[in-house]
């Protein structure tokens, strides 16, 4: 990655990043990551007006997986829903590191949030973290109302890897018929396994998702090297053959990130397939740099996601 090319507000984020290094002891990772992230909230205000309660979800017999569900504290009536999916190339992530992100995002927008703590990878390959929340998007269905939840506006969202498995459910859903998704937040997502692409041979600073990490996680997820003939459109959405009749798509990826190119083509096949898409790159921006707090640049795209989610889900 050309570090010239990086907005100027973002090169002091970068360069106070130290390499990712997951790979070499992944539990020690998610652990130092986790601790990342809740100092990095350490002072912050508590967000007010925002209550949650968290639920385990029968997926199936012998599996169950933890949410939190937020809700607005001052609204008692049925509101629309978006389940949301953690990012960190399904290996890394969970509920709890979400969790001020996701209350700031219900106290913007009004909506309930349902956040899944999906199984991740190389513990639980493919399709445990599609199969987690597809169960939790018909748990919401079937619960509305005890949840207080407005059945017929639900959408998803969801960040990297967590934008690609959200993809991965709309196109479940779709398939399925169970449950009618009326919304796609996707915010820069990891799509496709094969890694062909000319942006994901561009990034490899290690302090940023790079092509390793991704070729890794990817290897992490199916079992076996990404880019065989038979991996499914649910792990990978940009393998699915027919993307008509999806619900409507936001999505945001920015210029140095390695997902550029292949979030360009899913948006234009989208478009060719007749699914309202709203897409755009942001220029000078590297791989989730709308998880940054204090970026003005982070911050207006975040705006733009919350702006679109509301319009979805209210107007």
């Amino acid at each position: 990655m050309n570090v010239n090319l990086v907005d100027p507000e973002l090169v002091p984020f970068l360069d106070s990043f130290p390499p990712l290094d997951i790979w070499s002891d992944l539990p020690g990772f998610r652990n130092k990551y986790a601790k990342r992230i809740e100092d990095l909230r350490a002072g912050s205000p508590a967000i007010e007006g925002v209550d949650s309660h968290d639920h385990k979800v029968d997926v199936d017999l012998l599996t169950g997986v933890n949410v939190r569900v937020y809700r607005p504290a001052d609204q008692k009536f049925n509101l629309p829903a978006m389940l949301w999916l953690h990012g960190g190339g399904y290996c890394l992530g969970s509920v709890q590191i979400d969790d001020e992100f996701v209350r700031k995002m219900v106290k913007i927008i009004g909506c309930v949030v349902v956040s899944v703590d999906y199984r991740l990878a190389p513990e639980n390959r493919f399709p445990g973290a599609l199969d987690d929340a597809y169960a939790v998007l018909k748990w919401i269905y079937a619960e509305a109302n005890g949840l207080s939840i407005d059945a017929d506006r639900l959408a998803v969202g969801g960040l990297s890897a967590g934008a690609g498995l959200a993809a991965g459910v709309a196109l479940a859903a779709r398939d399925r018929g169970e449950v009618k998704l009326i919304f796609q937040s996707l915010w820069c997502p990891m799509l496709d396994d094969r890694n062909n692409y000319v942006s994901s041979y561009a990034i490899n600073d290690p302090r940023v998702w790079s092509r390793d990490d991704n070729l890794r996680a990817w290897r992490a997820y199916l079992g076996r090297d990404g880019g065989g003939k038979d991996t499914s459109a649910y792990a990978a959405p940009s393998r699915a053959l027919d993307l008509t009749g999806l619900p409507p798509v936001y999505m945001r990826v920015g210029s140095l990130d390695l997902f550029l190119d292949e979030n360009t083509a899913y948006a234009e096949r989208l478009v060719s397939a007749g699914v309202q898409t709203d897409f755009a790159v942001i220029d000078g921006a590297f791989h989730a740099f709308e998880m940054l707090p204090d970026a003005e640049l982070s911050r207006k795209v975040r705006e733009g996601h919350f702006a679109a989610i509301t319009e979805a889900l209210f107007l």
